[in-house]
């Protein structure tokens, strides 16, 4: 009974009578009723092209989905996305080993560690929020500059990786401190008072609390390098093969949609790749949510 009540609190019916109530209480007030007609006209028309694009999508990129693009190796003639998949994944992944241990860490340090309203702290936060709304073309360069020029790695998996770390090292500090910061202070109290240290504090009643927002954090920071180009363009390089070392040149999904659409022979192959890359977000996306929430019931 209770599941059914839920679903029919969210029915398209009960929407519609909310709407309506609430449209009732700003007539009265014209300025409240305007505001409130432009905010869901903005929510309507958000949806609205959310909706066409993944209708548009799928549409043009479904019919197109043949088995030569899931072909082991890469030619001209299949333009075969199994490769660059592969190489998103392992980039992705090499880029987290690298970012998400050196995030947590720091963010555990500002939130737990260091004085509250300390000029550190406030610097390292503004330099966090700076970096977050740097283009990532700039990453590119950089990356390019050190890693591939300075350091000699070349286009390679490893300099693309180590680029994309940069890239979204302040999104993993930010998130997780919010949500180390979201812990109630009870918590730390009652650990401190059953005699616990600071570490033990830490790691076993604050970071397990904190474990569904330092996730969510991660799954941005995975949606932001899966959908990134240009700084990947200037460091992993373009080669749609499999890598053989860390220090081997890759091309990503993402890039691989770029170079087919931008040469204009394979338009129908990319938008079949727009929808592999699509399918890739949302299963990273659900399968975080997935563990998320299972990790919150072992906790309750």
């Amino acid at each position: 009974m209770p599941e059914k009540t839920e679903k029919a609190k969210w029915s398209p019916k009960r929407l519609v009578e909310a709407f309506c109530n609430r449209f009732r209480q700003y007539k009265r007030r014209p300025l409240s009723l305007i505001l409130f007609l432009l905010v869901t006209l903005c929510a309507l028309i958000t949806f609205a092209v959310l909706l066409f694009l993944l209708i548009y999508i799928l549409v043009l990129g479904v019919p197109n989905l043949t088995p030569s693009l899931f072909a082991w190796e890469y030619n001209s003639e299949n333009v075969s996305l199994l490769p660059s998949l592969i190489n998103t994944l392992l980039l992705t992944g090499l880029s987290l080993i690298i970012c998400v241990p050196l995030g947590i860490f720091t963010a555990i340090y500002l939130a737990e560690y260091a004085k509250r309203g300390s000029k550190f702290v406030s610097v390292v936060r503004i330099t966090a929020e700076t970096l977050s709304g740097i283009p990532s073309i700039v990453y590119g360069l950089f990356g390019m500059l050190f890693f591939v020029l300075y350091l000699h790695w070349d286009y390679s998996l490893l300099a693309g990786a180590a680029t994309a770390a940069i890239m979204i090292l302040p999104l993993i500090i930010r998130t997780t401190e919010e949500a180390l910061q979201s812990v109630p202070d009870g918590y730390r109290e009652a650990s401190f008072g059953l005699g616990a240290g600071k570490l033990r504090t830490v790691f076993r009643a604050v970071l397990p609390s904190a474990i569904p927002g330092i996730l969510s954090g991660i799954i941005l920071a995975i949606g932001r390098v899966v959908g990134e180009t240009a700084a990947l363009l200037y460091t992993a390089g373009t080669i749609a093969e499999l890598p053989e070392s860390i220090f081997s040149s890759t091309r990503t999904l993402s890039l691989h949609m770029y170079l087919l659409s931008s040469e204009g022979f394979h338009t129908k192959e990319a938008y079949a790749t727009a929808v592999v890359l699509l399918i890739l977000v949302l299963g990273i996306n659900f399968l975080s949510s997935f563990v998320a929430k299972r990790l919150m019931k072992k906790q309750g």
